[in-house]
């Protein structure tokens, strides 16, 4: 379980999270959204460890990670797929798997997890993990590392951005497959209606705080039928099914 106790976080002369008070479950899908500028990216980088809180507490299962890096919150559980992937001139998409594995792996194991967001492995797994990929394909490849990494607490921050309709409608897919096949918990920054309807629980960030949270069944209806009043702006996606 991860819990925010809290947290506060400014950039010069501007607060960004103001005393923000969360807690991710165990074994849950949460999606939190909101108005731009609402502090989600922040609220996401401070869990990864990127950023360090000014204030409060962030514990993993009752630890306190304030003072961890990346790479030590990464050997605790908790992965980082960015909005923007970071691409490596140099290393290989089966470098790259391997390292999220941390073990080597067959060509048939890369071909499974690969599969499974679209790209077929012979073609991609000898590629460089660089500018010559296209921001779909470094999405999708992210997304693999986060199966062939199987963390613990996995931090989404709107996946679904740059990438098509159809690897949009792969990633839910991707996303409803986790849930079931890693014993973890993901956390997903989204403004998107088919990613919100996929969550166990709704947390809706405005102004560095978090605005409402609950059930999906309980926190969707209010955003599909109050946007403004509810999050401070329209869901995308908020009239198609």
């Amino acid at each position: 379980m991860l819990v925010l106790n809290d947290i506060s976080w400014s950039v010069p002369d501007k607060p960004v999270l103001r005393h923000l008070n969360l807690t991710i479950p165990d074994r849950k899908c949460v999606v939190v959204t909101g108005p731009n500028g609402g502090g989600k990216t922040s609220l996401a980088k401070l869990i990864a460890g990127i950023t360090q809180p000014d204030s409060g507490k962030i514990l993993l299962d009752g630890r306190i990670i304030n003072k961890m890096s990346v790479t030590e919150r990464a050997r605790n559980g908790i992965a980082y797929a960015f909005q923007q992937p970071v691409r490596f001139k140099g290393i290989t998409v089966r470098d790259l798997m391997e390292l999220a594995s941390g073990q080597q792996m067959e060509e048939d194991a890369l071909c499974e997890i690969l599969s499974k967001v679209g790209l077929c492995a012979k073609e991609y797994i000898d590629r460089e993990v660089s500018a010559g990929l296209s921001g779909g394909e470094s999405k999708r490849i992210e997304i693999a590392t986060v199966l062939a990494r199987r963390a613990r607490l996995t931090v989404f921050d709107e996946p679904e951005a740059g990438i098509d309709l159809w690897s949009f409608q792969k990633l839910i897919d991707v996303f409803e497959n986790l849930m079931q096949e890693i014993d973890g918990s993901l956390l997903i920054i989204s403004h998107q209606r088919r990613i919100l309807e996929i969550a166990d629980e709704i947390v809706v960030i405005a102004n560095g705080q978090v605005s409402a949270q609950g059930s999906r069944d309980e926190i969707l209806p209010q955003l599909l039928g109050e946007p403004e009043k509810a999050c401070g702006c329209p869901l995308e996606g908020a009239h198609h099914s």
